[in-house]
């Protein structure tokens, strides 16, 4: 089969490197021409050391490699994938399908990813959202991993199911793309607040309240706006919570860290040399909690930090202070 990822960071470049395992014609496209051809001269991602890209992977840095493709990967960051599915529309045709694998929730529009795709390309094909517990570093070493194929056209994520899938690369798939893409764009905001407790020199007990309670007040976001709550307890929620806050592979939590231990926030992003998707995604995450009346006191906390700059331990010290409440309230009504 053949296909286009565009994005050459490390999760591009992996994801390429297990289609090509997979038997098909792919193209890594660079959005810099000169990344491009040190890439395919070196055959090497310096964001994934000691891993040699496949002979076959062919580089490009023009977009017009993806006409003629039956799936096209968009593998941007969050803030470049509007722009980018917008440059490719002239390419696309109905049959194709497009997988998006970037994690967020767009500023200004408060839009998933999936959702910025389907605007800017018109809607004319499927887009599957594909997401889950997932470190390039990882991956492209044949680390065995779990992720989630999701789209309303179960057609669409059982084909890019299908076309991931191997012995060490398990995919399941699901219809419910709100669930999965919100958990994988909020779990960055508590991989930065984990992250932060860890440079404030706190321990495994802060750490794991976080997460909990994180992924508690995610599942109130998503199911408000349209999310099944189980999928939160899945891979695209629970396991990709995991693994981004607690790994020194997670860009958030090394950010997190930098924070927690007195770096200005802006320093502290700039520090880890690539972009930190959970500063974008607090912004766009407090906005929707107060449109849709969600109560989320981590998010509304992490956001005076990264925004107001409020001190972490102030944060903190207000969150333990919070008045007695059960831990689901539903189940009290």
């Amino acid at each position: 089969m053949k296909i286009a990822v565009l994005g050459s960071g490390g999760w591009g470049t992996a994801l390429a490197m297990l289609l090509v395992e997979n038997g098909n014609d792919v193209t890594l496209w660079s959005y810099l021409e000169e990344e491009s051809r040190t890439l395919a001269q070196r055959r090497e991602n310096p964001l994934l050391p000691g891993v040699t890209l496949p002979e076959s992977l062919d580089f490009r840095w023009d977009l017009a490699c993806v006409e003629g493709c039956e799936v096209v990967v968009l593998a941007t960051p969050s803030f470049a994938l509007r722009t980018t599915a917008a440059q490719i529309k002239p390419y696309l045709r109905k049959d194709m399908v497009l997988v998006s694998v970037s994690k967020g929730i767009e500023k200004g529009t408060s839009l998933r990813m999936t959702q910025v795709v389907r605007e800017a390309t018109g809607d004319l094909c499927p887009v599957v959202a594909l997401s889950g517990p997932s470190h390039a570093e990882e991956v492209a070493r044949k680390v065995p991993t779990a992720v989630v194929s999701a789209c309303q056209d179960r057609a669409a994520a059982e084909k890019v199911q299908d076309l991931f899938i191997n012995q060490r690369f398990r995919v399941y798939a699901s219809l419910d793309v709100a669930g999965v893409e919100l958990g994988a764009a909020l779990k960055n905001v508590m991989a930065l607040c984990c992250g932060c407790c860890t440079g404030m020199g706190l321990g495994d007990n802060t750490r794991a309240m976080l997460m909990t309670r994180g992924l508690a007040e995610t599942a109130r976001l998503a199911v408000a706006l349209g999310a099944q709550r189980e999928t939160l307890a899945g891979l695209a929620g629970m396991g990709d919570l995991i693994v981004t806050c607690t790994s020194m592979n997670s860009r958030n939590y090394r950010a997190g860290i930098l924070i927690g231990q007195g770096k200005p926030v802006q320093e502290a992003i700039a520090a880890i040399g690539a972009v930190v998707e959970g500063y974008y995604a607090v912004a766009s995450a407090q906005e929707l909690s107060q449109r849709l009346g969600v109560e989320m006191p981590i998010t509304q906390a992490a956001y005076e930090v990264l925004y107001h700059g409020k001190a972490p331990e102030t944060v903190l010290q207000e969150l333990m202070g919070r008045a007695k409440r059960h831990e689901s309230e539903e189940s009290w009504r």
